[in-house]
């Protein structure tokens, strides 16, 4: 193994946050006789979800189509006329945190959500309000969300629209009014379960699974009935920790497939071993059959999590059932036991490619996951056909004949750190991709943001706060200097690669200014919109990459893209925002230069259109210290590890916040160990989120971290220096 300098492992302590998210538990019902009558506004049905190409006007799911193809049919915006793309309308979201919502528009209306899973319909064509709910969650479960209070979007089916709520409940809405029809609680809420993703439904079932891996939960998809929101079934991940029956559709998975792949002992066993399904849910109509991307183990460490070092399905696993039952049908998994956060909860795509028998047409299922690999597998069986890396990747050396990776010793960490990429941020996280069948590219945003990982030699087994069972303070020093800074920068990554999958190499890449890219659009125009972490929402040529069109749309734009028409105009539309995962975790590295965060907005457009986009003034904290440094060189060290492990993830790296959330070191808290305490320790700001730490920290393990986030502010050539103040 090459020795590691501390600039690399500085660079690479950054990045501890990963996109995840988990659940347990009998469903709940909190709902009074609240039902109205839907009509036959917005009527989706099955047969239009399976055929959603012969209605190009509408964007009927989170995908576009069953296939999740994100390929609209439309052609009226074209490489000929795009230069007069301009902006339609543009509506406030009233938010600052992270937005990740794919618009559904559906008879002329725009259902979007935004941060604490707040959803919005509005007139597609004039952006005007015509409804908006609050699900009214406490914000105390905001600490529970591992990559911000997030939310990907609903989904629309026989007059009611559904919502997955951050703290665990579905809802269903009436689509034309807002008006609530049901509600349930599908996760033991007493444990830090969340939902950030998109619900399906599939022959009047709602799939929807949920997060928490990273503070200790057991994953599961569940179907709840349409109608009542009645559970039909549910498929858990992970085995119980007896590997006992649980009376779910998973049992006989786990007794010939899934249960022998666990040791007996470890942290898995009292934390629910992770496995939580977050995101990417598709239906294979042709199979019937439900397909679903698993995260990553809790804790991230195996060795603390199963000691056994077997393979822990079904984590990190591409995972079929029958849609009808749940019943198991086939299982790929991507990373056999999962180590470093690698989830295969990205984006699946199902497509027809000429790889069978004589370049016969062959159905299969597409995935670029954390892990660095892009995978195809047949959609019917789950067999591996092919795989190859499309960024780079050192901990293994290749995929075997059955796709199994050939693991470097040396990534199996221990007490000597090993700078890894991809790191848990992966190489392609939540932002969708997308597949042009008529060019048979997948258009992948994908990243390069290594992390070195560490055993944390004072792990204790703790499913409240982040549990991972990694250092990431490990060889990182206290102060963090400036030219560092400007080193980290240049070294993270982020890229659209247009990826041929039958060849499985990349035909073309444009590289951006910085890592963390936005999801893809794809249109039958040959066109691929996309947007960037710097404020930018670009056009390119599907087949060369070419840039043909790029709009300021003033902040960050992750989310992604979709495409209407209304009285024969096509429309392009994008849920814009600061925050989720790498502009909490990676702070003030991840800021992009003149995009300061920013209230989240709806920004459309279409041919001719003229409109602006406001300016955003949002009131930065005067980036000055509120005390004198104070503490021993014993407890600034202290500091470190107890603000890497407990503050990173939300507050930034080396107390630098991205401006999400406070930046800590201009806080007028610092001025008082008194004050410190009563946030930290006491939970005075619980009703805005912050919660009380006194379950993992002692007061003088608070101290230490106030002695550190002085310190940070009193940096001259630091993060403290280069990213100005922090948000009120």
């Amino acid at each position: 193994m090459k020795p590691l300098n501390l600039a690399a492992l500085a660079a690479a302590s950054i990045f501890v946050l990963s996109a995840c998210s988990g659940a347990q538990d009998p469903v709940t019902d909190t709902s009074a006789d609240t039902a109205s009558e839907t009509s036959t506004f917005a009527d989706v049905t099955d047969a239009r979800l399976d055929d959603a190409a012969a209605t190009p006007a509408e964007w009927l799911g989170y995908g576009f189509d069953r296939e999740e193809t994100r390929h609209s049919p439309l052609t009226g915006i074209s490489k000929e006329n795009i230069a007069d793309l301009g902006v339609a309308w543009t509506y406030d979201l009233a938010t600052s945190r992270g937005v990740e919502s794919t618009p559904i528009v559906i008879d002329g209306v725009m259902y979007v959500t935004s941060a604490w899973s707040i959803v919005y319909a509005l007139d597609a064509k004039t952006g005007e309000e015509l409804w908006v709910y609050d699900p009214g969650v406490d914000r105390s479960v905001g600490v529970n969300a591992c990559c911000d209070v997030v939310n990907r979007g609903v989904a629309l089916y026989d007059g009611k629209l559904y919502l997955g709520v951050i703290d665990g409940r579905v809802e269903a809405l009436d689509a034309k009014t807002g008006d609530l029809v049901w509600s349930k609680v599908t996760v033991d809420q007493s444990r830090p379960y969340t939902i950030t993703g998109a619900p399906r439904v599939v022959d009047g079932k709602v799939l929807i699974g949920n997060g928490g891996a990273e503070l200790g939960v057991r994953g599961y998809l569940n179907a709840l009935d349409a109608q009542t929101g009645e559970l039909i079934w549910r498929f858990y991940t992970v085995p119980s920790a007896d590997k006992q029956p649980d009376g779910a559709a998973s049992d006989s998975a786990f007794e010939t497939v899934g249960s022998v792949t666990w040791g007996d002992t470890g942290a898995w066993t009292t934390d629910g071993g992770g496995g939580t399904v977050w995101d990417s849910i598709i239906y294979d109509q042709e199979n019937d059959t439900v397909i679903f991307g698993v995260g990553n183990g809790s804790p991230w460490n195996q060795t603390l999590r199963d000691p056994s070092g077997l393979d822990n399905l079904f984590l990190s696993s591409i995972v079929a059932v029958d849609a009808d039952t749940g019943d198991y049908k086939w299982h790929f998994q991507t990373t056999p036991g999962d180590n470093w956060d690698y989830t295969a909860t990205q984006t699946l795509i199902i497509a027809t490619l000429p790889l069978g028998d004589d370049g016969a047409d062959r159905r299969v299922v597409m995935q670029a996951p954390k892990n660095g690999y892009f995978y195809v597998l047949d959609a019917a069986t789950g067999e591996f056909i092919s795989g190859n890396n499309y960024v780079p990747v050192n901990w293994a050396t290749g995929l075997d004949e059955t796709g199994r990776p050939i693991e470097v010793p040396e990534a199996r960490y221990a007490e000597i750190p090993y700078l890894q990429t991809p790191g848990p941020l992966g190489g392609h996280n939540w932002h969708p991709m997308a597949f042009n069948p008529d060019v048979g590219l997948a258009y992948i945003p994908a990243q390069e943001i290594p992390q070195a990982y560490a055993t944390d030699a004072r792990f204790q087994d703790n499913s409240s706060k982040w549990n991972t069972g990694a250092d990431f303070a490990a060889g990182v020093p206290q102060v963090l200097p400036g030219e560092v800074v400007k080193f980290l920068r240049s070294g993270l990554k982020g890229r659209l690669i247009a990826w041929d999958p039958v060849a499985q190499e990349a035909r073309w890449t444009v590289e951006h200014a910085g890592p963390w890219n936005g999801g893809v659009l794809s249109t039958a125009a040959g066109i691929v919109f996309q947007g960037k972490l710097n404020g930018e929402f670009a056009a390119y040529d599907a087949a060369t990459g070419e840039e043909l069109w790029v709009a300021d749309v003033k902040s960050g734009a992750a989310s992604g893209p979709g495409t209407y028409e209304i009285d024969g105009e096509q429309y392009v539309t994008i849920t814009t925002g600061w925050g989720s995962a790498y502009l909490l975790s990676a702070g003030g590295l991840a800021t992009a230069e003149g995009v300061p965060p920013a209230v989240g907005k709806v920004v459309t457009f279409k041919l001719g259109a003229t409109e602006t986009i406001a300016d955003i003034d949002i009131p930065l904290v005067e980036p000055t210290p509120k005390t004198e440094e104070f503490g021993t060189e014993a407890q600034l060290a202290e500091g470190l590890i107890h603000y890497a492990r407990n503050c990173t993830v939300c507050h930034g790296p080396f107390a630098a916040s991205s401006g999400i959330l406070p930046d800590l070191r201009w806080s007028s808290y610092t001025m008082s160990a008194d004050a410190w305490k009563g946030v930290v320790i006491d939970g005075n700001l619980q009703s805005i989120g912050m919660v009380s730490f006194a379950d993992v920290l002692s007061e003088d393990d608070v101290e230490a971290i106030r002695a550190y986030v002085v310190q940070q502010a009193h940096n001259p050539e630091g993060l403290a220096a280069d990213t100005g103040g922090g948000s009120q």
